[in-house]
């Protein structure tokens, strides 16, 4: 079979598995504790994957220091990244979450920008922050019941914060190399971040109380840790490995249009022309901000 081929259908598989999460996400915390339901999903997933790493004899190359390097990333990307989003979606729909979630590149260029002062803003950047903060503004205004209910206005926060949790995360793995391989990090990285994730639902969740996981949650989770965790990450990476990294990051774009259509079709959450709308500035938003920023890298 060829490589490409490969590459490509990888690359489709990271595309629709990783825009299902946030529905699933949303149906599985609906009947258990979001905190606890993340923690466990990911703390699973980090397990399986490095007890295959090491089962298996591939992963020979790592120290204690490595492992030290993925503590925050884990922390950023999964406790106070992805985690929290699964105790957000309970207030808010799926497809706003994912939207929200949509200006992760933007917000990742605003911090390296603060962050790296030799580095400037050229209008493809500049174009792009607007429209893309106008998408949010017009996601908003869509969704004003949330913005007035206390719960859903606590959604949307958390929401955003883990955005900035997120893009910290991946700054932090840019500037702290290692010298083990991608799918170790991932390995640790889950596995802390599921820790983090008990330790919040131990402050937040009543653990005396703890409800049976229904059927319903179970699959959800088990789908998550099979398909939203392992299948999906390890066919990221493979895709990052065979394919340019501008090609590879369109899942970025397409993430938030499987989410949307999914909550629209299985869970009846709202669809207006105000959310393709919004959907549309923001992904422009998001492609002129990539462009913008590769073509200062190229520069330089």
């Amino acid at each position: 079979m060829n490589p490409n081929f490969r590459a490509y259908a990888a690359l489709i598989l990271v595309c629709f598995f990783w825009g299902t999460t946030y529905l699933v996400a949303r149906i599985g915390v609906a009947g258990f504790p979001a905190f606890m339901f993340m923690g466990i999903r990911n703390t699973i997933a980090g397990t399986l994957l490095l007890a295959f790493l090491f089962i298996s004899g591939n992963e020979k190359n790592w120290d204690w220091r490595d492992a030290r390097l993925q503590i925050i990333p884990g922390l950023c990307l999964i406790t106070f990244g992805t985690g929290i989003v699964g105790w957000a979606v309970r207030y808010i729909p799926s497809s706003l979450a994912a939207l929200i979630c949509s200006l992760i590149p933007i917000f990742t260029i605003i911090l390296n920008l603060m962050l790296r002062k030799n580095e400037k803003v050229n209008w493809q950047i500049m174009a792009g922050m607007l429209l893309g903060f106008s998408g949010v503004v017009l996601t908003f205004s869509d969704n004003l019941e949330f913005v007035h209910d206390k719960d859903g206005l606590k959604g949307i926060l958390v929401a955003l914060f883990s955005c900035i949790s997120w893009c910290f995360g991946g700054l932090y793995t840019q500037a702290y190399k290692s010298n083990s391989s991608a799918f170790f990090n991932a390995g640790v990285q889950m596995l802390t971040g599921g820790i983090g994730l008990f330790a919040l639902s131990i402050f937040n969740e009543d653990w005396n109380h703890i409800p049976a996981m229904n059927n319903t949650s179970l699959l959800a989770l088990l789908y998550l840790i099979c398909f939203g965790s392992i299948l999906a990450f390890g066919a990221y990476l493979y895709a990052m490995s065979k394919l340019p990294a501008g090609l590879v990051s369109v899942y970025a774009y397409v993430n938030p249009l499987v989410a949307i259509l999914l909550g629209f079709i299985i869970l009846n959450e709202k669809l207006t022309w105000y959310t393709i709308i919004a959907f549309s500035v923001t992904m422009t938003g998001v492609f002129l901000v990539k462009s913008g920023y590769g073509l200062q890298q190229r520069k330089v």
